[in-house]
């Protein structure tokens, strides 16, 4: 069936895209084939005085490319064809003779605002479902349908870099002022612009610039300049497509953009973050077909960091909440807490001051008993103690009777205890949000031995209901997210205890993509609850969760991280210097592991070196070592049937940690590295630390040459 459909009014021909059996239009083989049809229509039609180019769908114009095609291709090596055809077809329309007028209502995005930046006017409704960007550079890749062509010579390089660069999208009224679309106006009223604009003609072609000007306007004196170096190449080779391709002619410039998309596609950074895309889709719709009864009324029992956390995001996502705690002192805390947050969002154009007044009264604080008839759900966030939390659930079963639902946010205890103490166990699931609550996405949503089929539904269903991404983990110690990220942590802070200074153990993890450095995240976590947790995992899973000894003497001496101003550094407002007052407690001498060049049993070795003598090349070493812990962690719960997927273990990783995206996970990027020379690093490592032991199911993949993604 036809994705495209057209109809002359009065020598306009009105295009409109409609893929069949869809609620979005995109680009594939197909589209594009119905597309140069069209134009062999128009073409030929000389009674026409001008083309209108509209979308059908309720709200999305064009959502760009196909990117399950582009994965695809860029994994066979087909994807320069597909961007030459596009080239081809959509410089085909912007030579037409007539003038062309996008008409844009809803979302469009990359191709979909390529071929709107083909024609040579775009008016836009002012409905909020019109968005309008070029985020491919999010994606690893760039705009190479015209886009890093055509729109530095539309509205300057400057602002096209700043546009191309970020990969933001932008409403309507924010396109106009940018200069990606020349009209907003209602969607009632949106054809009619779009055939006014007929009578303006073509618009005038501009000419290249001087190199020296188009260098100057990209990445000189002007706000955008070459982006930071990561792991994902796309924005600073955009911005080189931008800044060269502005002075010479445009098919020159296509030309860059065609090889440097093919080039990107080649990739792992790339392709993972294209598949990181579809993750985000997968969980953010998940696969429930039965529709769920929403959840507006919620009790949050403890106020301190995460429970405050909570209820502020449950009141602005629309939900009544119950904030409990024993002393009006904790409550009081708690409130400022919640009111910081929403001034902060409204600071940062989040939302209005009206919504957030609203937010804010929804929630009611109290430390006394409060009648919880028509809560539907309770979500515990007491201090991480069993003894604490376990009172906390014999009594909810009498003052919230009604609750359909009884969730801990607890991140290491087990569900199964807490299920015990209720006569409902098949109501008790764990919800493990993450701090900050009004910036993490992730939530962990964790079954007990007794959870029902029907509380795991409306827990995922709540998930979604306040924007947070679930992902179902098996009730076990630390879960998926802690239990993985612990062993690193606790790692990197033995090599630190045995001389790698902090600042260069972190930098190491920096360089390598990661948000933070691991102990600069064990002081914003706290030493003492990293501790903690520690001791929970180590009961379970033995030496490989054990606390150092630094750790301990740092809890001891109440060095608790950023919240007691020191820890594995010291913090003075925003700045933080190496924490002298540890040194004590750390060998004298500066080690770092490293594999002896031409020893005869390669066995790992200490390499003593001058403290003040940067990492170098042994940085990738120290940070791959300690990724090793990482995927072997995950490799266990994939194991062990904790989580369902390898998915499970990478986007939760990605969401819960910050693991560059560009990387795809810990299982991912066990793949990427090479899963038979990961195992033989990790036996090497083994010798001398029997943590770095390869789980069953990583042996069986290098012996076996398979992985843990079948494509």
């Amino acid at each position: 069936m036809p994705t495209i459909r057209r109809e002359v009014d009065h020598s306009i021909c009105i295009v409109t895209f409609d893929r069949p059996d869809s609620g979005a239009n995109i680009f594939d083989a197909a589209t594009l084939t119905d597309l140069d049809q069209q134009l062999d229509f128009i073409e030929e039609e000389e009674s026409l005085g001008g083309v209108v180019i509209l979308s059908a769908k309720k709200s999305i114009f064009i959502a760009g490319a196909d990117l399950k095609t582009l994965l695809h291709q860029a994994q066979t090596g087909e994807m320069g064809a597909f961007i030459a055809e596009g080239q081809r077809i959509f410089n085909r329309l912007a030579a037409l003779k007539i003038p062309i007028c996008a008409a844009i209502h809803g979302a469009c995005a990359g191709g979909g605002y390529e071929i709107a930046l083909a024609c040579d006017w775009r008016v836009a409704s002012d409905d909020p479902a019109t968005r309008i960007g070029l985020p491919e550079t999010t994606l690893g890749l760039i705009p190479a349908w015209g886009g890093c062509t055509r729109l530095p010579r539309l509205i300057g390089a400057e602002t096209a870099a700043e546009v191309i660069l970020k990969g933001k999208l932008y409403s309507a009224q924010e396109a106009k002022q940018l200069g990606l679309v020349d009209k907003v106006v209602s969607r009632d009223q949106l054809l009619d612009a779009a055939k006014k604009k007929m009578r303006e003609g073509k618009r005038p072609s501009p000419s290249p610039l001087p190199q020296g000007e188009a260098s100057c306007g990209a990445a000189g004196e002007g706000k955008t300049s070459a982006p930071r170096a990561s792991g994902n190449p796309a924005p600073a080779r955009a911005l080189e497509v931008i800044t060269k391709g502005l002075s010479r002619p445009m098919e020159d410039s296509l030309r860059m953009e065609h090889d440097t998309i093919v080039e990107l596609g080649e990739t792992d950074a790339t392709q993972n973050l294209i598949r990181n895309f579809f993750l985000a889709e997968k969980y953010k719709r998940g696969n429930s077909k039965q529709t769920l009864e929403k959840i507006t009324h919620a009790a949050v029992i403890g106020a301190g960091v995460m429970g405050s956390g909570i209820a502020q995001w449950l009141s602005s996502r629309g939900v009544s909440v119950i904030l409990r705690d024993v002393g009006t002192e904790e409550l009081t805390h708690g409130l400022a807490k919640i009111e910081k947050t929403y001034a902060e969002a409204v600071k940062r154009g989040i939302m209005t001051e009206e919504k957030a007044k609203e937010g804010r009264a929804r929630i009611v604080a109290s430390s006394a008993p409060i009648e919880m008839r028509d809560v539907q759900v309770v979500i515990e966030a007491a201090s991480e103690k069993l003894e604490i939390k376990k009172p906390v659930f014999r009594g909810l079963a009498q003052k919230a009777p009604h609750a359909a639902m009884l969730a801990t946010n607890t991140s290491a205890l087990p569900i199964a205890d807490l299920a015990a103490e209720t006569k409902t166990p098949e109501r008790v699931i764990g919800l493990h949000f993450f701090n900050p609550v009004s910036r993490m996405k992730l939530v962990e949503v964790v079954i007990g031995t007794e959870t029902s089929d029907a509380t795991i539904a409306r827990a995922l269903g709540f998930a979604r209901q306040i924007a947070k991404l679930p992902v179902i983990v098996r009730d076990s110690p630390g879960f998926l997210v802690n239990r993985v990220l612990f062993p690193y942590l606790l790692e990197a802070a033995e090599l630190f205890e045995n001389g790698v200074s902090a600042q260069e153990l972190d930098e190491a993890l920096l360089q390598w993509g990661m948000p933070m450095g691991p102990l600069r995240l064990i002081d914003e976590i706290g030493v003492d609850i990293t501790v903690d947790i520690a001791n929970t995992l180590e009961k379970a899973y033995g030496k490989r969760d054990r606390a150092p000894k630094i750790l301990r003497e740092m809890q001891s001496a109440k060095m608790l991280g950023r919240k007691s101003g020191g820890g594995f550094y010291k913090y003075e407002g925003k700045s933080q210097t190496a924490n002298a007052e540890i040194e004590k407690w750390r060998g004298a001498n500066s080690v770092i592991p490293s594999e002896v060049e031409g020893s005869r049993d390669e066995s790992l070795k200490v390499t003593r070196r001058d403290p003040s003598t940067a990492l170098r090349s042994a940085r990738d070493d120290v940070a791959n070592s300690l990724m090793f812990l990482m995927v072997n962690e995950s490799a266990r719960c994939l194991e062990e049937k904790v989580i369902a997927s390898p998915e499970d273990a990478d986007y939760g990783m990605i969401l819960g940690t910050g693991f560059p995206a560009w990387r795809g996970g810990p299982l991912r990027y066990a793949e990427n590295f090479g899963i038979k020379k990961l195992v033989e690093e990790m036996e090497k490592l083994a010798r001398t630390n029997e943590k770095y032991v390869p789980c069953t199911l990583l042996r069986e993949h290098a012996q076996n040459g398979t992985k843990f993604y079948e494509e």
